[in-house]
């Protein structure tokens, strides 16, 4: 402990003189680190002649780590018997370990964009290596495609269904693509990301061959989806789900209303439109839509309009137990999902090529849908029976919900 607080006086002592100080700081607490671990292993400190001891030590090997602060070089104990290896050494998480992926893979490829060099230095890059953009893109494939392709068991009573846009360069063409994602409830309450896939368009063909590869994988017992108004998912909804309802995401529908009335009476229609969502039934909600709805008509006919055609579409999530009904209204927890996504896709710019979208955007998935997992229950399981339990049919269910709630 003496030798300890003696390099570390050093050390402060020569702040002013190094314009690495941080830098050699936790060069020295990393090192310190691993030092006091291997005693522990030992049984004994360096040197120290004890019957506890369970093991010598064995010397070093050389271990760079990459920080924001640069490359520190650390010295690794080895042991005679046994092994060690520091836990603040061990692999990245994935998303970030599939992020420094992609910008190896834009090196490799030829690919520049203007914010690669930053990233580089900011993630404390050294070097690019071939063999090493290999072995790191195969490992995080694999964990990734399984992850995407895993099958779906059991029921899953609540979709939602949203996409955002990623630059990529595909055929030699830099061009927006959508990222379409589904997350749903499964049947003990839990969220889980279902599945993602990269295209050039939200098109109806495409939501099409996405919701299908979902039912192909599983995907069963769904009452109701959640997604904004666009016409090719819509259709495709109606095509693959047979059965289940579909819920027009309020948020998506208010920003819809306000842009069909000047700006300075927004805030005053909206504040009308909110009347009706926050009335305690479905039949209250409907009374109280088509008296706004009819209140607009004279002076904002186009809001007017807006109104009387997504009644039935925005109200949806009320034939539902009202304890559903923050998280059935809207796509809000998605698109914060979303707002994750386009936050580590940022970094990137323009990705080299859609499998790499993938692998970064899977990635991410994959450590939400597992943190999921090990939180609360999105939804309890007395909140869902009813949902489970009942047939389909709208008295039934109406009946059904109005009791649990």
């Amino acid at each position: 402990m003496t030798d300890m607080s003696m390099a570390l006086n050093e050390l402060l002592e020569k702040r002013e003189a190094s314009s690495d100080f941080l830098r050699d700081t936790l060069t020295f607490l990393l090192q310190e680190l691993m030092e006091q671990e291997v005693n522990g292993r030992c049984g004994a400190e360096r040197h120290a002649r004890t019957d506890e001891r369970i093991t010598h030590r064995n010397g070093y090997r050389d271990r760079p780590l990459e920080t924001r602060l640069g490359r520190v070089d650390l010295k690794v104990p080895k042991l005679r018997e046994g092994s060690y290896f520091p836990g603040f050494l061990e692999p990245r998480r994935m998303s970030e370990k599939a992020l420094t992926a992609v910008v190896q893979e834009a090196y490799v490829k030829g690919i520049s964009t203007r914010k690669v060099d930053d990233l580089v230095q900011s993630m404390g890059m050294s070097g690019i290596s071939k063999s090493q953009v290999s072995r790191l893109c195969a490992e995080i494939d694999e964990r990734v495609d399984a992850f995407l392709n895993r099958p779906l068991e059991g029921r899953w009573p609540y979709l939602w269904l949203d996409a955002t846009y990623i630059k990529s360069r595909e055929h030699g063409t830099v061009t927006s693509q959508a990222v379409v994602v589904a997350t749903a409830v499964n049947q003990d309450g839990y969220r889980e990301v279902l599945g993602l896939s990269v295209g050039p368009a939200e098109t109806e063909a495409f939501w099409t061959d996405f919701l299908r590869s979902l039912v192909a994988r599983g995907l069963a017992g769904t009452r109701l989806v959640v997604s904004d108004a666009h016409e090719g998912l819509k259709k495709a909804i109606a095509t693959v789900l047979t059965g289940a309802g579909w819920q027009r995401c309020r948020v998506h529908f208010m920003r819809n209303v306000a842009s069909a009335v000047p700006k300075k009476h927004q805030p005053a229609v909206i504040a009308a439109v909110r009347t009706a969502l926050n009335q305690p039934d479905q039949r209250e909600a409907s009374r109280q839509w088509r008296e706004v709805a009819d209140g607009l008509r004279g002076r904002f006919p186009k809001a007017a309009a807006c109104l009387d055609n997504a009644e039935e579409d925005v109200l949806a999530y009320m034939a539902f137990p009202k304890a559903h009904w923050p998280k059935l209204s809207s796509t809000n927890g998605l698109e914060r999902l979303n707002k994750e996504i386009k936050r580590r896709s940022n970094v990137v710019g323009i990705f080299p090529n859609n499998p790499s979208v993938i692998r970064l955007v899977g990635a991410v998935l994959l450590e939400q849908s597992d943190e999921w997992q090990v939180s609360r229950r999105y939804m309890s399981l007395e909140s869902l029976a009813p949902v489970l339990q009942s047939d389909g049919s709208d008295e039934a269910d109406k009946l059904t919900f109005e009791n649990a709630a």
